[in-house]
């Protein structure tokens, strides 16, 4: 009879997304029940990960009504299920999932901080979230940051006094070097996509893949771009995500800009991002704050050097001048300098170039980070009851 070990997150969409493959991997070891909200996601774990999975709604924001609502299902779903391990990402139901599974007496309780919320916030809300974050810390046994940066502001705020540790190098889920393999691509699909967004055999394109938010450096990123443009027709700027107007949005010259400059491409949101990375030359991704951005590894796979801001995340999988360019936050001058040397400096490029891949491969293997994760489980319950 195996263990069981719960999963949680907020949304399904971090289950499906962020632990693809993984679910099914540690299946094999442990009874697995994945927990999230329920949505097209949540019937995408069950159908890849072949695990069983449990509905219960869990808001993003704070809501003390539901929260109470989510706490006491969690705290059923635990004291029925009698699991070995819980083990939960994302904020909010790190925070009810530890707490239920404390007054539930489940032996292992585990949280990964995927990245920081409250670093970004001021005044109430940050100390709010300061608090929340250290009653999370309090209720779980055993605590793990994705990278060192989220580890080092563990730290810094005095969030938790219990060890911290980052398994392998970093990452919640690794990368499938396999699935993510430029030699994997066909030629005539690429052609095809080439062709539909207007892009040249012999365009120098640079992409971007996320939200497009005001917090990704995105208004940086289109001024700096612009300025490229003009003195260069051959450099195109693909964006790859949606335009969010409500929260964070982007300025309205950056909108101005994508609408009117013919080598701005705005995709919108693309749930396959293979084909875009492979008829890409250069990664950019200038944002404010991250946890351990799975672009810039997935970028890198794909053989992409990547122009990063020096964040929590992107500057342990970028390596200044080895397989990308570090530069600061919120500056356009900065950007424009590392995109020009990209396009003008063919031996940089290629320098830069040949190192992408490698250094994901040698650092963010897939099944390195599976195997690291399961040996910590087993570490962790081997004088734990069965």
């Amino acid at each position: 009879m195996k263990p069981k070990l719960i999963r949680t997150s907020t949304v399904a969409m971090s289950l499906d997304l962020l632990l693809k493959g993984q679910l099914a991997f540690l299946n094999e070891y442990f009874n697995v029940i994945a927990v999230s909200g329920e949505d097209y996601h949540l019937l995408q774990v069950i159908e890849r990960e072949k695990v069983t999975t449990v509905s219960i709604s869990i808001k993003r924001e704070i809501s003390p009504v539901q929260d109470i609502i989510s706490l006491v299902k969690l705290y059923k779903l635990f004291k029925k299920e009698k699991p070995l391990i819980v083990h939960s990402i994302t904020p909010k139901a790190g925070l009810l999932s530890m707490v239920a599974a404390y007054f539930a007496r489940v032996p292992v309780r585990i949280h990964t901080f995927t990245g920081l919320v409250f670093p970004s916030k001021t005044g109430v809300m940050k100390q709010l979230l300061i608090t929340m974050d250290r009653i999370l810390c309090k209720c779980a046994t055993h605590i793990y940051p994705e990278g060192q940066g989220v580890k080092h502001d563990l730290i810094k705020f005095k969030i938790t006094t219990k060890p911290l540790k980052v398994l392998a190098n970093g990452n919640i889920n690794g990368i499938d070097l396999e699935y993510f393999n430029p030699k994997n691509i066909l030629e005539t699909s690429l052609l095809k996509l080439r062709t539909s967004l207007g892009i040249e055999t012999n365009d120098f394109v640079f992409i971007f893949i996320g939200r497009i938010v005001a917090d990704k450096g995105i208004n940086e990123l289109i001024a700096a771009f612009s300025k490229i443009s003009k003195n260069n027709n051959n450099a195109k700027l693909l964006l790859v995500g949606p335009i969010e107007n409500l929260l964070n949005p982007i300025s309205k010259a950056s909108i101005l800009e994508i609408q009117n400059n013919s080598n701005i491409i705005s995709t919108g949101y693309q749930e396959e991002v293979r084909d875009y990375l492979a008829l890409s030359k250069a990664l950019v991704f200038p944002s404010y704050r991250e946890g351990f951005p799975n672009v810039v590894l997935q970028s890198g796979a794909m053989g992409l050097p990547s122009i990063v801001s020096n964040i929590n995340g992107c500057n342990e999988i970028i390596i200044n001048n080895y397989n990308g360019i570090i530069i600061p936050i919120k500056n356009e001058i900065t950007i424009f300098d590392a995109m020009q040397l990209l396009l003008e400096d063919e031996m940089i490029y290629h320098s830069l170039q040949s190192n992408a891949r490698l250094s994901i491969e040698n650092r963010y293997d897939q099944q390195l980070v599976w195997k690291a994760l399961l040996e910590e489980y087993k570490i962790l319950t081997q004088n734990v009851p069965k």
